[in-house]
């Protein structure tokens, strides 16, 4: 028993900075706001997470998480971008772009 727990106990911690590994687009929600979250699937050459209230409510107090739905964008672990959608539950009309300036900016600071 204490091996199993162990063993939970590293695949959450692992798999918890891997959200964060690289560019990783992180969307952070709950079912019933559904329709006003971004599409991921614009972003799926980098890393891209979907966390709900309901499955994932630790991710959602380690990152401070006050509206939904809200995008944050990391890189390398680094926090580079937080969009919250604030108290009417929808993100601004800009945020893909927005998210599309931070990665271009991260790309072009590579070379």
């Amino acid at each position: 028993m204490k091996y199993f727990k162990l063993l939970l106990l590293l695949f959450t911690v692992s798999s918890y900075s891997q959200y964060k590994d690289g560019i990783s687009v992180v969307q952070f929600s709950a079912e019933f706001v559904k329709e006003n979250e971004i599409p991921l699937k614009k972003f799926n050459d980098h890393n891209t997470h979907a966390f709900y209230l309901s499955k994932h409510s630790d991710h959602f107090t380690n990152e401070n998480i006050i509206y939904i739905p809200t995008v944050m964008l990391f890189h390398d672990g680094k926090q580079i971008l937080k969009i919250e959608s604030g108290v009417t539950l929808k993100l601004p009309e800009n945020t893909i772009a927005r998210i599309e300036e931070a990665i271009d900016e991260i790309l072009s600071d590579k070379f």
